[in-house]
């Protein structure tokens, strides 16, 4: 189960990414809730069934439940906030800046874990959902809380590994 399952599934033209899958979330640098939990948050944002599945059953026992139900939860806040700025950003309007969002992201203040856990977090679907702005910020709030260049760059290095083995299995389940 877990990483396992994910490396059996991925064709060997991935080996690549199942190595990675080890340097990364398995040997992170990062604590293991900050690596599980950043895990999971892509694994969600990813989309991939299998992949959730089994990140999300390994996820458990380094979170434990407040932790899994965080992690979704930064998947789920930041699905709606990197949509939404990505788009103001995009239409290139400083009109749109001054407007208020009024899109309500209780969870942000109160996630149920660590805030900078939670940060790191959004900071890694951030990556998968390619919203500049909210990676400009999360990164500036991380590095005003602490967190060193290397935390954030294990971070977007599990999103990456996370994001490109959804990829491959969906690749491989829509050809076969």
């Amino acid at each position: 189960m877990g990483l396992d399952a994910i490396r059996a599934a991925l064709p060997a033209y991935a080996r690549d990414i199942a190595l990675n899958l080890d340097s990364t979330v398995g040997a992170s640098a990062l604590t293991p809730a900050q690596a599980w939990g950043t895990a999971l948050a892509c694994a969600v944002a990813a989309r991939n069934p299998v992949v959730l599945r089994e990140i999300a059953a390994e996820a458990l026992g380094h979170l434990g439940p407040d932790g899994v139900e965080a992690a979704k939860g930064a998947a789920a806040i930041m699905a709606m906030t990197n949509t939404y700025y990505r788009a103001r950003h995009h239409i290139g309007d400083e009109r749109y800046a001054a407007l208020p969002a009024r899109l309500r992201m209780r969870i942000v203040a109160r996630p149920g874990v660590d805030k900078g856990n939670f940060k790191l977090w959004c900071l890694a679907v951030s990556a998968i959902n390619g919203c500049d702005i909210c990676l400009r910020t999360h990164e500036k709030t991380l590095s005003g809380a602490g967190f060193t260049p290397e935390q954030v760059n294990e971070a977007l290095r599990i999103s990456a590994v996370v994001h490109a083995a959804a990829v491959t299995l969906d690749a491989e389940a829509a050809l076969a």
